[in-house]
């Protein structure tokens, strides 16, 4: 029954809160006590407040034991807040030893909005340093592995925040997507992930202003994910790229019958793991028994796409962390993230240019596609996930015998970051035989957020969920000891 607790949907929750069949301070207890277990093997904590956290369940339960009716949208779901996002009087490290004694003096609008509307922010999830990789290790805090397999990396950025729904140790999750942070941990892990659309979101300058950033919400279902959401956008006066009106989404489970599906495998240009089609295709005959019409496209993007991703993520992110590379700091840095810093010291003002008109063409063919079809599917990564010490600065990724990109030539994600205004939600399409999850991405027209929610929802009921059985589950060895930092 505690490990029931631990993968308890927040909308399950919800409701059993409010018939008081379960307590918010029995399903943190449970929670805790699975970080504990796990901290040694997953390692995809950096702090745990159990003090507070259970301080704010007893109030929670409290609340649900009034009949004035003034219960949150979040009262009492444990929410975990990846360690790039603010949180007043707290240390956010941004997985860097540069900032590891660094006590956050505001707390982020998206983080802000989840407590307001009652979450319990009961712990802080692992990134790469400086959210910099789609793997998750660092000098600060170690490798963080995948719950399914500990070989393999969970993803990244948010790659502690997917290790720590799989694993069970939170109900919901925030993170945030540049190039996939939050559908690569997704995908790896076997959640759900939603890349909202440029400015649905807000998020603090400088970064507020690149439209391939993008926070948004991760949970074990897509009901959860669109709860999240709801929570989370909205128009920010400290943002000036925050959208009006809020856009507030009911789950739509009209289903997809009539509905027109377009897909591609491999985007045109990338190599493709075996199992990652086969679970593809999989995934598209489901989509096919819900009464739609599903058809392969080709967009005629080529790889010319991955090189205008990594000119636009060096002129901004990479510039941004080059600013690290003195005397100072630059040798505390971890190995990828210093690759990265001096990579974009060699990027042009016209490369960026170049990607922009590059962009510009890629949606040329995608926007006409997506007039014709409700959806656009393929897969989050061309592959299940690499391993979990991966380091791109040094590493190779082979794919079909092929070496590829050791940073972007797996994740399938960025080119829909290129494309920021479309709304992406990654669902699960099954495991790969070492029993590491594999996504597919459900892409849909500039700001038609509801359209993908609805689609994940009718896929995720066709299949009836993912973790409601211990067999659903990752088995993680548990360990004796707590190695994570446990601050008051």
């Amino acid at each position: 029954m505690t490990l029931d607790l631990c993968y308890l949907s927040a909308s399950e929750a919800l409701r059993r809160f409010r018939d008081r069949t379960v307590s918010p301070v029995e399903v943190i207890e449970a929670q805790l006590q699975r970080i504990d277990q796990t901290s040694d093997t997953v390692n995809a904590t950096s702090f745990v407040y159990a003090r507070e956290a259970l301080d704010a369940a007893r109030e929670a339960e409290r609340r649900y034991g009034m009949t004035d009716g003034r219960l949150r949208p979040l009262e009492g779901i444990a929410t975990a807040i990846k360690d790039e996002s603010n949180i007043a009087g707290k240390i956010t490290t941004y997985g860097s030893l540069i900032y590891r004694n660094n006590v956050a003096q505001t707390t982020s609008t998206v983080v802000q909005r989840l407590l307001d509307a009652g979450a319990i922010v009961h712990s802080r999830t692992t990134t790469p340093e400086f959210s910099c990789e789609g793997v998750t290790h660092s000098r600060l805090w170690g490798v963080t592995r995948n719950p399914w397999n500990l070989d393999y990396t969970p993803g990244g950025s948010s790659g502690g925040s997917g290790a720590a729904l799989a694993a069970g140790l939170t109900t919901l999750a925030n993170g945030s997507d540049i190039g996939g942070s939050i559908r690569i941990p997704a995908s790896a892990c076997g959640v759900v992930g939603f890349k909202p659309p440029y400015g649905r979101n807000p998020a603090s300058a400088p970064f507020n202003l690149d439209p391939y950033n993008h926070p948004g919400p991760m949970a074990r279902s897509v009901e959860d994910c669109l709860l999240m959401q709801n929570v989370m956008c909205g128009p920010d006066p400290l943002d000036i790229a925050s959208l009006r009106p809020k856009l507030a989404m009911a789950p739509d489970r009209g289903g997809i019958k009539g509905w027109k599906i377009a897909y591609s495998l491999d985007l045109g240009y990338f190599e493709i793991d075996e199992e990652v089609r086969r679970n593809t295709l999989a995934a598209l005959d489901v989509f096919r028994s819900l009464g739609a019409t599903v058809e392969e496209v080709d967009l005629g993007w080529t790889k010319e796409s991955e090189r205008a991703a990594m000119s636009h993520l060096r002129t901004i992110f990479g510039s941004w962390l080059a600013e690290y590379l003195d005397d100072a700091r630059g040798d505390l840095l971890t190995g990828y993230a210093r690759h990265f810093a001096e990579g974009a010291r060699d990027n042009t003002c016209q490369e960026f240019l170049k990607s922009m008109y590059t962009g510009g063409a890629m949606y040329a063919s995608l926007g006409p596609m997506l007039e014709r079809h409700n959806i656009f599917i393929c897969p989050t990564l061309a592959v299940p996930a690499v391993a979990a010490d991966h380091d791109p600065s040094k590493d190779k990724v082979t794919i079909n015998g092929k070496d590829v990109h050791p940073s972007v030539g797996w994740p399938m994600t960025y080119p829909f970051n290129m494309l920021s205004r479309c709304p992406v939600l990654s669902v699960p399409s099954g495991r790969a035989s070492n029993g590491v999850p594999t996504g597919i991405q459900i892409v849909g027209r500039t700001f038609s957020d509801e359209t993908v929610f609805t689609a994940g929802l009718a896929y995720e009921d066709a299949l009836g969920g993912w973790y409601g059985t211990a067999r659903d589950r990752p088995v993680v060895a548990s360990t004796a000891s707590v190695a994570n930092q446990v601050q008051a």
